[in-house]
């Protein structure tokens, strides 16, 4: 017999106490129901869940006849975690009320099981900072860690017995460098305080790390604006790089942008940089570090190419897409596109 359970709450057959049964199918057959004390944490699945009577072993034939007859078990009642259905088969929990492992474990042991049966796959936890307490509860119970932000960890289980594809954490950074050349063919410079250019006496592009939602076009301004105080506007993507294990195992993409200099007065932000200035461009590819790097060495073959007016980048052009109601841009050859099309 198939009951449908009640919203925000899941029911688990009391199998191991057979004078709970009795009782429970003697209260069962003259119309009464038998109540317990509602769960205090307020967590719980918001859809009707239908789950069969289990059976159950027991000394007394008139308790196996009257379960055989009316195939029924009452059940004592648990509240699931509230969860969220993602695209990929799984589901997504953020839990937010304070509770301690005693609670949570037999809510987390029924919720996966629940899950287990409705064919879910991933299980995401997102566990703020102030429920730590419960991280060494959720990786006993076979949950590992996925990520960590300033205010949450972020912990997953997969489900099925099949191997995971649960995705990897992000895989890369993304960085900047900016080439700023202005109407004298001076190219804006800096020298580092910190890090390994630190004391080299090496004059090197402005450079940075893009922030999370930031688009490379805004990021490329943004630094040069920060590190030494001159107004910009994009131009475009001149080439990229990437590498591996660049930062705490992670990989590295690097993105060398042109941009045009709207101003020129230098005010050095001081906590990052040493010293910023405008150097003609022979003066900056004649230094003995740039000389010596394969890397930039090719990536003044591409400036020289770029003043020279040989080499087309990519320049952003402002999308829409199908996965997401933002805008996007599109880097893209927009001069060889146009001709391109015009033919």
């Amino acid at each position: 017999m198939l009951r449908s359970l009640p919203k925000l709450s899941f029911l688990f057959s009391s199998t191991r106490n057979p004078h709970y049964l009795a009782s429970a199918h003697r209260f069962a057959s003259k119309g009464r129901t038998i109540r317990r004390p509602a769960s205090r944490v307020k967590i719980g699945v918001t859809t009707r869940v239908p789950i069969r009577s289990m059976s159950t072993s027991t000394n007394s034939p008139v308790i196996a006849s009257e379960m055989a007859a009316e195939d029924q078990v009452q059940v004592q009642q648990v509240k699931l975690l509230t969860s969220t259905i993602d695209d990929y088969g799984g589901v997504i929990v953020e839990l937010d009320q304070p509770m301690d492992s005693a609670t949570f474990i037999p809510i987390l042991r029924a919720s996966v099981s629940h899950w287990k049966q409705l064919g879910k796959k991933g299980v995401w936890i997102k566990l703020p900072i102030h429920l730590v307490s419960l991280v060494e509860s959720l990786v006993k119970e076979g949950f590992w860690y996925h990520h960590a932000e300033p205010a949450y960890l972020m912990l997953v289980y997969w489900i099925p017995e099949s191997p995971s594809t649960i995705p990897a954490n992000a895989t890369h950074r993304v960085g900047i460098g900016s080439f700023v050349m202005n109407a004298k063919q001076e190219v804006l410079v800096v020298q580092e305080n910190s890090g390994k250019f630190q004391g080299t006496g090496v004059w090197k592009f402005p450079t940075g790390v893009v922030d999370q939602g930031e688009d490379i076009c805004v990021a490329a301004v943004r630094e040069v604006k920060e590190e030494t105080g001159v107004d910009s506007e994009f131009v475009e993507v001149l080439a990229f790089r990437q590498s591996h294990n660049s930062f705490f195992e992670k990989s590295d993409l690097f993105f060398m942008c042109m941009l045009r200099p709207l101003s020129s007065d230098i005010q050095v932000q001081r906590l990052e940089i040493q010293g910023a200035k405008w150097m003609p461009f022979e003066e900056y590819a004649a230094q003995p570090f740039v000389q010596t790097s394969d890397l930039l060495k090719h990536i003044n073959d591409i400036c020289l190419a770029k003043i020279d007016g040989q080499y087309p980048g990519f320049s952003p052009k402002s999308t829409s897409s199908n996965f997401s109601d933002q805008k996007n841009y599109l880097y893209l050859n927009a001069g060889t596109l146009k001709r391109s099309n015009s033919s």
